[in-house]
Order: C-alpha cells, then structure tokens, then sequence
C-alpha cells in the first residue's frame, strides 16, 4: 500500500544519505502542536531537511494559541538537530470562516468539521512549500489516534495534483509514534493540551 511505499522510499534515501551520495530533501512538515511533532521530527531528521509550519489558526483562544506555539519552539530548540519554523500570524477567524456550515451542534469532533481544518491547514502548507520551493509536505496530523489518517492522506495527494508538489503519505501513529511522542513530550516536560483546539472541541471536552 502507499504506506509501504513511504517506508521504501525513506530506506532509500537513508542509505544514500549514508553513503553521501544525496543530499537531504527539502520538508515542510506542518505541526499540530509540540508533543505530537516530537516523535515525527525525530523520526524524519534522518531523510529530510525540515522545517516547521506551525499553522493552526483553529486554535482557540489566542492565549492557548500562544502557549502551544512556545512549546512547538520548545521542542525545537531541545532537540539534538537543527530544525526551523516558519508561525503566521494568529487569525481564528480565517478557521470559522472556513468550516461556517458546520459549527452547529449536528457536527462533533471526527465530523466533516474536522476534515474541513485539516483541508484548510494542509491547503495552506501545500502553497507555501510550493513557493518557497520545497521538494515535500506532509503533516503531524496522523501521528494522533484521534485523527482520521485515512481523510489527511487523501488531501494531501489532491493537493499533490492541484499544487505540483510532491506529498509524503504518512500515518505517523504507526509503529507505536504516538506513544513515543508521549514519551519524549515527558523527557522534555512538553505542555501537552487537553482538548484538540477549536472551541467546539473545548466544549465538547468540558461536557464531558
């Protein structure tokens, strides 16, 4: 399947890296949050030269924006390779506007909602590599269990097409990733959220 195929393609690159015939490819990774880009930047240093779109206008409020955006800059500098980021500007209203069918109480967390942010985050990501020349994107995304790996993949191939850039199909929870993004998150003390980040999320959340 495209997962084998994934896995193949980065064997490759690891030996010819080894053998210093290839330089690193180029990576724009966007990251949902600090602990879940642990595992996948530790995981990908080995193929790619990366760096970090931290875009997640869904984020609500502005404060817990912030908070994650520190600990995504946290992990950064605490791992042992170099990595940078690229954070735009904070604008919650670009997600509302975006997923504005679909924010009555019909829709849950899992719902088409969630599909419409990872379309309109992933969307977003696949511009800007495309600008600034990047050879892939892909996305932390799927390292969650609580993600739909299946919808994220399927995007980003479209994006693929639409953009003219290469996506790296990815399901990052594979292989026990989530456990080991929890694992290093507490090594390095990482905040860790309670809630995926919308307010719909958050409320759902307080329901419970």
């Amino acid at each position: 399947d495209n997962f084998d195929t994934f896995n193949n393609v980065l064997n490759q690159y690891k030996i010819l890296i080894r053998n210093n015939q290839f330089e690193k490819p180029k990576l724009l990774l966007h990251s949902c949050c600090g602990p879940c880009s642990s595992y996948c930047l530790t995981f990908l240093n080995d193929y790619f030269d990366i760096t970090v779109l931290y875009y997640n206008p869904n984020i609500y409020p502005e404060n817990e924006y912030l908070k994650r955006l520190n600990t995504q800059k946290e992990i950064i500098e605490k791992l042992p390779f170099d990595v940078k980021i690229i954070s735009p500007v904070y604008n919650h209203d670009n997600y509302l506007n975006y997923v504005s069918d679909y924010i009555n109480n019909d829709y849950k967390e899992g719902s088409i909602r969630c599909y419409m942010c990872y379309k309109e985050r992933m969307d977003y990501l696949a511009q800007i590599a495309t600008k600034n020349k990047f050879d892939y994107f892909t996305t932390t995304l799927s390292v969650s269990p609580y993600k739909n790996s299946k919808w994220i993949n399927e995007i980003g191939l479209e994006l693929e097409k639409k953009y003219d850039i290469k996506y790296l199909y990815s399901d990052f929870k594979r292989n026990d990733g989530y456990k080991e993004s929890i694992r290093i998150s507490k090594e390095y003390g990482l905040y860790r959220q309670e809630y995926c980040g919308c307010e719909f999320s958050l409320k759902e959340k307080k329901i419970e």
